[in-house]
């Protein structure tokens, strides 16, 4: 998994609500307790911020230069998934694909290494995977027990809870989360998901957040697509692409690719296509979500034409080698759109 250096964090403080409720309740001891899997771009960002917010972190990453950098913040690490299960009351994942997720899970020493026992009464795994995965792995959670009392709660929970937005926003602590399984578990966990995040919103039962996650990510990248296809069609004919954002931004056509994260070059400061598409969202990312959406298209039986000519499009780009690039460079590397100075 990618990992990059760790940076300071502005000091977070969130106000939020929780609606109490007459079952079980998550009292602060535990959730003060918290292990975090996979320190990567974002969740090397995620970890830091429930850090800020005073929350206590036991981590794991496979890269081992990450875990001296927080071990040097004096943050305990661990070796195995399961040795931070051991030492958390909830656990955190962030990992790059399904079969990651699945081997943290339950692969060797992994969190459910411990046979029925289980010592975390919540497990929150953030990755973006298909939703059939998430709720194998909810239903694998429900059919084990707690180590220890816990409250209220007699058994363990999962949720899963993919994020919305950048490196950025994680950075920020502005991230959106979806979340999908029991309610009762997302209100008990506000806490530390508006530590992370600026809106956590609740979908449904388990596998809901990730399917939320596949159908954001694809209205991102069809609009995108759209966008991109407009400009550049509007520079052959003769109309700058400057012209035509202003023409989209006070018209129907307005949308947050066209507003807030242009692709065209020099047209908007601050995005990836002002920086030669460094940073943002790699093009290999969305297509991998764009396989997610098709595979999951296909299993519901629904028709997915959009979803499909976008998938070939990410596909194409990384195969060309802008894999790494993020995925506005569509513009350039697809449709040969020309870079413009934004002089209205």
């Amino acid at each position: 998994m990618a990992i990059c250096r760790v940076k300071s964090l502005l000091s977070l403080s969130k106000c939020f609500s929780m609606r109490t409720f007459s079952s079980a309740q998550a009292s602060p001891r535990q959730l003060q307790n918290i292990g975090f899997i996979g320190l990567g771009n974002m969740g090397s960002r995620m970890a830091n911020n429930l850090i800020k917010a005073g929350f206590s972190l036991t981590v794991h990453d496979l890269n081992s230069d990450v875990l001296e950098m927080f071990s040097q913040m004096g943050i305990p690490t661990k070796k195995t998934p399961y040795e931070v299960s051991e030492a958390s009351d909830i656990v955190i994942t962030m990992l790059p694909t399904s079969a990651h997720v699945i081997d943290v899970y339950t692969g060797t020493n992994g969190l459910l290494h411990g046979g029925k026992l289980l010592r975390p009464w919540l497990l929150l795994d953030s990755s973006t995977i298909d939703p059939e995965t998430s709720r194998n792995l909810s239903a694998t959670v429900s059919n084990h027990i707690l180590k220890e009392n816990k409250g209220d709660w007699e058994r363990p929970f999962k949720l899963d809870a993919p994020v919305s937005g950048s490196v950025t926003a994680a950075e920020a602590g502005t991230l959106t989360f979806m979340v999908g399984g029991s309610e009762e578990a997302f209100l008990a966990a506000k806490p530390i998901l508006f530590s992370m995040g600026k809106s956590a919103i609740y979908c449904g039962g388990a596998g809901s957040g990730s399917a939320a996650k596949i159908c954001n990510n694809l209205a991102l990248a069809v609009s995108m697509l759209g966008i991109s296809e407009a400009l550049a069609l509007g520079q052959s004919l003769g109309v700058s692409a400057a012209t035509l954002t202003n023409i989209f931004n006070c018209s129907s056509a307005r949308c947050w690719s066209s507003d807030a994260y242009n692709p065209v070059p020099g047209l908007m400061e601050g995005v990836p296509s002002s920086r030669d598409y460094t940073g943002g969202f790699a093009s290999k990312l969305m297509a991998k979500d764009l396989n997610l959406a098709v595979e999951s298209a296909k299993l519901a039986g629904c028709k997915f034409p959009l979803t499909s000519q976008a998938q070939k499009i990410y596909t194409e780009l990384c195969s060309y080698g802008h894999e790494a690039k993020d995925f506005s460079c569509a513009f350039r590397h697809y449709y040969s759109g020309l870079d413009e100075a934004n002089d209205q």
